[in-house]
Protein backbone atom coordinates (compact mmCIF):
# COMPACT_ATOMS: atom_id res chain seq x y z
CA UNK A 1 0.00 0.00 0.00
CA UNK A 2 1.44 3.28 -1.06
CA UNK A 3 2.43 5.79 1.56
CA UNK A 4 0.63 9.07 0.99
CA UNK A 5 2.92 11.87 -0.18
CA UNK A 6 5.67 9.44 -1.23
CA UNK A 7 5.05 8.22 -4.72
CA UNK A 8 8.51 6.76 -5.24
CA UNK A 9 8.51 4.77 -2.02
CA UNK A 10 5.75 2.25 -2.83
CA UNK A 11 8.31 -0.48 -3.27
CA UNK A 12 9.71 0.17 0.19
CA UNK A 13 6.22 0.20 1.67
CA UNK A 14 5.41 -3.11 0.03
CA UNK A 15 8.53 -4.66 1.48
CA UNK A 16 7.72 -3.34 4.93
CA UNK A 17 4.44 -5.20 4.84
CA UNK A 18 6.09 -8.37 3.55
CA UNK A 19 8.76 -8.55 6.28
CA UNK A 20 6.41 -9.07 9.11
CA UNK A 21 6.33 -5.50 10.00
CA UNK A 22 9.97 -5.31 10.93
CA UNK A 23 11.65 -2.33 9.33
CA UNK A 24 15.39 -2.13 8.75
CA UNK A 25 16.61 1.22 7.58
CA UNK A 26 20.22 1.68 6.59
CA UNK A 27 21.81 4.70 8.30
CA UNK A 28 24.26 6.74 6.32
CA UNK A 29 26.82 9.02 7.85
CA UNK A 30 29.08 11.48 6.17
CA UNK A 31 32.71 11.53 7.34
CA UNK A 32 34.78 14.67 7.22
CA UNK A 33 38.46 14.38 6.46
CA UNK A 34 40.53 17.50 7.06
CA UNK A 35 43.95 17.84 5.53
CA UNK A 36 46.42 20.54 4.67
CA UNK A 37 48.94 21.13 1.95
CA UNK A 38 51.72 23.59 1.46
CA UNK A 39 51.10 26.43 -0.93
CA UNK A 40 54.00 28.57 -2.08
CA UNK A 41 53.01 32.21 -1.70
CA UNK A 42 56.25 33.77 -2.83
CA UNK A 43 60.00 33.41 -3.00
CA UNK A 44 62.98 35.40 -1.85
CA UNK A 45 66.37 35.64 -3.54
CA UNK A 46 69.30 36.70 -1.34
CA UNK A 47 72.61 37.57 -2.92
CA UNK A 48 75.81 38.60 -1.15
CA UNK A 49 78.30 40.93 -2.73
CA UNK A 50 81.75 41.96 -1.50
CA UNK A 51 82.98 45.49 -1.92
CA UNK A 52 86.69 46.26 -1.81
CA UNK A 53 87.74 49.57 -0.37
CA UNK A 54 91.25 51.01 -0.14
CA UNK A 55 92.03 52.83 3.08
CA UNK A 56 95.16 54.60 4.22
CA UNK A 57 96.12 53.87 7.79
CA UNK A 58 98.46 56.07 9.81
CA UNK A 59 100.38 54.96 12.85
CA UNK A 60 103.52 56.08 14.65
CA UNK A 61 106.10 53.35 15.07
CA UNK A 62 108.84 53.48 17.71
CA UNK A 63 112.29 51.98 17.24
CA UNK A 64 115.66 52.35 18.90
CA UNK A 65 119.05 52.79 17.34
CA UNK A 66 122.43 52.83 19.00
CA UNK A 67 124.70 55.87 18.75
CA UNK A 68 128.39 55.48 19.47
CA UNK A 69 130.76 58.19 20.60
CA UNK A 70 134.51 57.57 20.94
CA UNK A 71 136.10 59.62 23.70
CA UNK A 72 139.93 59.62 23.59
CA UNK A 73 141.49 59.24 27.08
CA UNK A 74 145.17 58.30 26.44
CA UNK A 75 145.97 58.09 30.15
CA UNK A 76 148.46 55.64 31.52
CA UNK A 77 147.20 53.75 34.53
CA UNK A 78 149.28 54.05 37.67
CA UNK A 79 151.01 50.89 38.86
CA UNK A 80 148.47 48.80 40.84
CA UNK A 81 145.51 50.89 39.63
CA UNK A 82 142.66 48.53 38.66
CA UNK A 83 141.42 48.59 35.09
CA UNK A 84 138.14 50.50 34.74
CA UNK A 85 135.04 48.29 34.43
CA UNK A 86 132.09 48.68 32.11
CA UNK A 87 129.47 51.00 33.68
CA UNK A 88 126.12 52.62 32.99
CA UNK A 89 125.62 56.34 33.56
CA UNK A 90 122.37 57.86 34.92
CA UNK A 91 121.28 59.04 31.44
CA UNK A 92 121.35 55.39 30.22
CA UNK A 93 124.70 55.64 28.43
CA UNK A 94 126.79 52.47 28.67
CA UNK A 95 130.53 53.14 28.95
CA UNK A 96 132.88 50.39 27.71
CA UNK A 97 136.57 51.03 28.46
CA UNK A 98 139.00 50.04 25.68
CA UNK A 99 142.39 48.97 27.03
CA UNK A 100 145.72 48.55 25.27
CA UNK A 101 149.04 47.30 26.45
CA UNK A 102 152.05 49.25 25.23
CA UNK A 103 155.50 47.62 25.10
CA UNK A 104 158.09 49.79 26.80
CA UNK A 105 161.04 49.01 28.95
CA UNK A 106 158.38 48.30 31.46
CA UNK A 107 154.84 47.43 30.77
CA UNK A 108 152.16 49.92 31.69
CA UNK A 109 148.43 49.80 31.23
CA UNK A 110 147.19 52.77 29.17
CA UNK A 111 143.53 53.70 28.93
CA UNK A 112 143.24 54.66 25.28
CA UNK A 113 139.57 55.51 24.97
CA UNK A 114 136.04 54.85 26.18
CA UNK A 115 133.22 53.94 23.90
CA UNK A 116 130.01 55.52 25.07
CA UNK A 117 126.80 53.96 23.85
CA UNK A 118 123.40 55.54 24.31
CA UNK A 119 119.97 54.34 23.05
CA UNK A 120 117.92 57.00 21.29
CA UNK A 121 114.17 56.59 20.69
CA UNK A 122 113.01 57.61 17.21
CA UNK A 123 109.37 58.25 16.24
CA UNK A 124 108.52 57.70 12.59
CA UNK A 125 105.13 58.36 10.98
CA UNK A 126 104.20 55.57 8.55
CA UNK A 127 101.42 55.44 5.95
CA UNK A 128 100.43 52.23 4.23
CA UNK A 129 97.60 51.39 1.86
CA UNK A 130 95.49 48.40 2.96
CA UNK A 131 92.54 46.59 1.35
CA UNK A 132 89.31 46.28 3.37
CA UNK A 133 86.50 43.94 2.27
CA UNK A 134 82.86 44.53 3.21
CA UNK A 135 79.93 42.27 2.35
CA UNK A 136 76.35 43.37 1.82
CA UNK A 137 73.23 41.27 1.31
CA UNK A 138 70.48 42.35 -1.09
CA UNK A 139 67.07 40.69 -0.85
CA UNK A 140 64.66 40.46 -3.80
CA UNK A 141 61.12 39.19 -3.24
CA UNK A 142 59.88 37.02 -6.14
CA UNK A 143 56.21 36.21 -6.96
CA UNK A 144 54.90 32.67 -6.35
CA UNK A 145 55.03 30.30 -9.31
CA UNK A 146 51.95 30.23 -11.53
CA UNK A 147 50.11 27.12 -12.79
CA UNK A 148 51.84 27.54 -16.16
CA UNK A 149 55.22 27.26 -14.50
CA UNK A 150 54.35 23.74 -13.45
CA UNK A 151 56.00 21.74 -10.67
CA UNK A 152 59.76 21.77 -10.77
CA UNK A 153 59.94 24.88 -12.93
CA UNK A 154 61.56 26.99 -10.26
CA UNK A 155 62.94 30.33 -11.24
Amino acid sequence: MPVPGREGSTLVADRIEETAREVVLPLVEEALRVGKRQVETGRVRVSVSTDIEEQVVRETLRSERAEFERVPIDRELAPGEPAPAMRQEPDGTVVVPVMEEVLVVERRLVLREEVRMRLVAVDEAVEQSVTIRKQRASIERLPPPTAEDGPGNAR
